[in-house]
């Protein structure tokens, strides 16, 4: 395996869809006010009551998309780890070295895998007796100084209706990108995310490390203590946080049944190894926001471990679905006639002559028409704008599942035009114009600011660090003996302080 370089291009929940929206006056249907807020969460950001308690296992989206750069490829992202602190060290963000992360590929609409592209990981430690995730500035995935490394396999596996017909190595032993600690610790973060960039044969790539998260969304949550204060409309609340990320690019008919029958479905899971050594599924993902608020909380986890070819038993969830009932509690927008079966047609079969699969299986999986050419001119409310490359048609970085999703399940593909939106229409960060296509991480040592803190404000240490030089590394040290030697001081003075006054109390 080889590493290829890149050049840089810019989830979660119908919860967040209404909750990052309705709970503010940026989620406005025409002549709408704003009401009372409301709960949200992410498009599959702790979904579930068993996978919140795990993140390294919890898949937090996952796009498709045909690549703009290079048609003939499908390109796969898949998420994990939600809201990640960028200074989240010591010990910072690994995938899972007791799980099976896996890319399914079902292309003949029959709701089961085809095709399953697995990830596993391995975990190595170069020094035991540090806390430090590195011992100095890494300027190379192999330096010796990146303390804390993974590496990771890829087995492809072939099978009919659910038998495993055959099992492939793809890729053996590929170094991930690290956490991206900061300026003082990693100078040239781009040169170490290039050398994770990895070719494999027959014309496909890979990619796994950290990453922006690409979901961008209102997803406040307010406390009813505060009175339902509204001063925070339309703001990104995933602005800052990273995830972990696997990207995976493959030619089109290494995926297709046929070039007469280029619609593939697609969806990931991770599988944890317990204490006998068997796998359990614990995390499903395939379009956006299902798991959040289209399932009930008695259906979250066991959706979570169930596959395709068994989702007749979540139909009701989708043909009666809770979620326009709340709006119309709380905006007065008349919730669509039920049985819903406009959302079967679009979430669960796919659109009729853009990207359902002849003899569709209803289920639920991410589904992309791999012969449609990428937009010039791409549209964030995807298919619901005209633009057949964009979202339900897979999903691309920049689609706004938010306001898209939220505009199909108020009836907008039953001519009830609400204009409803989180006002939230772009990441903050621009996606790259090539594999792996997300943006580079946010660096520890610029994380999230609290709110009011100002945003140019350097009152981190490592954007006061130049790591060009070795007088940098004695500043360092010098700084750390001085705090030292202060903190010392400080605790002197209050043991001080305390004895004079126990003393005084005593005479």
């Amino acid at each position: 395996m080889t590493p290829i370089s890149r050049s840089g291009l810019g989830r979660r929940s119908l919860a967040t869809l209404v909750c990052g929206a309705l709970a503010t006056g940026g989620l406005v249907a025409a002549g709408v006010a704003a009401l009372d807020p409301g709960a949200a969460s992410a498009s599959s950001h702790r979904e579930a009551p068993l996978i919140s308690g795990t993140p390294q296992y919890d898949n937090t989206d996952l796009y498709a998309f045909v690549s703009p750069d290079k048609p003939d490829t499908t390109t796969v992202i898949a998420n994990f780890i939600p809201f990640e602190e960028p200074a989240g060290g010591p010990n910072f963000y690994t995938f899972a070295d007791d799980a099976q992360y896996d890319i399914h590929i079902d292309n003949d609409g029959d709701a089961q895998s085809e095709l399953v592209y697995r990830y596993t990981f391995k975990t190595h430690r170069k020094n035991g007796d540090t806390f430090l995730y590195n011992t100095g500035p890494v300027n190379s995935l192999d330096d010796p100084d990146l303390n804390i490394t993974q590496t990771y396999d890829i087995d492809l596996l072939r099978l009919h209706k659910q038998k495993v017909l055959s099992k492939t190595k793809v890729a053996d032993d590929i170094p991930v990108a690290p956490s991206n600690v900061g300026k003082a610790s990693m100078p040239d973060y781009t040169k170490l995310r290039n050398q994770a960039v990895y070719k494999l044969a027959g014309d496909s790539t890979t990619f796994a490390g950290q990453a922006d998260d690409p979901f961008f969304a209102d997803l406040r949550v307010f406390d009813l203590l505060y009175g339902g204060n509204l001063s925070e409309v339309g703001r990104d609340t995933l602005k800052g946080y990273n995830v972990n990320t696997l990207a995976l690019q493959v030619p089109n008919y290494m995926i297709q049944e046929s070039s007469h029958q280029p619609i593939v479905g697609i969806w990931s899971t991770v599988q944890r190894k317990d204490a006998r050594g068997y796998y359990t599924q614990v995390s499903r993902l395939g379009s956006p926001l299902v798991n959040e608020v289209v399932n009930p909380q008695k259906d979250k986890d066991k959706f979570n471990a169930s596959s395709p070819w068994q989702d007749a038993q979540f139909l009701k969830n989708v043909t009666n679905p809770e979620l326009p009932k709340l709006i119309e509690a709380i905006y007065k927008i008349k919730a669509p006639a039920e049985p819903r079966n406009d959302l079967v047609d679009v979430f669960l079969k796919g659109v009729k002559g853009l990207n359902q699969p002849p003899k569709v299986t209803p289920a639920e999986e991410l589904r992309l028409n791999t012969s449609i050419k990428p937009s010039m001119h791409p549209k964030r409310l995807g298919v619901l704008d005209g633009d057949k490359a964009g979202f339900p048609n897979g999903r691309r970085l920049a689609d706004d599942v938010i306001d898209a999703s939220l505009r199909v399940v108020e009836g907008e593909l039953l001519g009830q035009k609400t204009g409803l939106s989180d006002s939230v229409d772009k990441n903050d960060k621009s996606f790259e114009k090539s594999f792996p296509y997300v943006a580079e991480p946010t660096s520890g040592s610029r994380g999230p600011l609290a709110k009011g803190a100002g945003s140019d404000v350097k009152n981190q240490l490592g954007d006061a660090l130049q790591t060009g030089s070795g007088s940098t590394n004695i500043m360092l040290i010098a700084g750390s003996a001085a705090a030292g030697v202060a903190g010392v001081l400080l605790i002197g003075a209050g043991v001080m302080w305390w004895r004079r006054r126990m003393y005084n109390r005593a005479y």
